[in-house]
């Protein structure tokens, strides 16, 4: 058995899409979100434990979706909560006792690369932590409460992506503690047990699909993989 796992968050209702349909069942070339991501996991090790954290009520459409779909990868189900954060640690509580790696991802980023997994899982294992960063290309302004803005070096900033990458061991003690509201991803929730990150480059196509206009996107990326190929 593998001792790595990943959990794949998807808990969300999906209302920025403004469609009946979350944005994480929605077909990108021909395919549910959802199972592009699975995919890239299970390509980097097909015997990863991969743990599909949804809401519950969510079970019974996913699984005629898989069918559809003659979708066979294995993963896990598991209930989200009524946050990410709750959603995150359900998942982490249902990890193997061999795990020793995890790596948590937005269920919405299907085209985080299979290089940057694999880097992830190594730097995690070196240092206890690994999460995925890249580089600003537009200029920053930092606003105030009085309506003033100032400008920043953009130089010193990173944006924040999945998978987040840790030592079981240690994110689950990260867990262990009481919601709060600065709790934006898995590395705030990590650093709050005084633990610093160490960030890896992510890819800049490894998007986060919310609104329509990224699912325009996605098709075009998933368009430029295949010709790629």
């Amino acid at each position: 058995m593998t001792n790595k796992a990943a959990i794949l968050v998807a808990g969300g209702r999906g209302t920025r899409m403004g469609g009946p349909v979350a944005k994480q069942y929605l077909p990108v070339a021909g395919k549910p979100v959802l199972m592009r991501t699975l995919s890239v996991f299970y390509q980097v090790d097909p015997s990863i434990d991969l743990i599909l954290v949804l809401p519950e009520n969510d079970f019974s459409y996913w699984e005629e979706l898989c069918a559809e779909y003659k979708f066979s990868i294995p993963h896990r189900l598991v209930a989200g909560g009524n946050s990410r954060f709750q959603s995150v640690r359900n998942g982490l509580n249902s990890l193997n006792f061999e795990t020793k790696l995890v790596a948590v991802h937005d269920g919405v980023r299907p085209f985080v690369s299979q290089a940057v997994i694999e880097e992830s899982f190594e730097v995690a294992d070196l240092n206890g932590s690994a999460i995925a960063v890249i580089s600003l290309k537009d200029s920053i302004r930092k606003l105030t409460d009085d309506g003033k803005s100032f400008y920043e070096e953009r130089q010193y900033f990173r944006l924040v992506q999945t998978p987040q990458t840790f030592q079981v061991e240690k994110i689950k003690k990260a867990f262990a503690v009481t919601e709060l509201q600065q709790f934006t991803d898995d590395a705030t929730v990590y650093e709050n047990q005084g633990w610093q990150v160490t960030l890896i480059s992510g890819n800049a196509d490894n998007i986060k699909i919310t609104t329509p206009e990224d699912m325009d996107y996605a098709e075009y990326i998933a368009a430029k993989q295949m010709s790629d190929r």
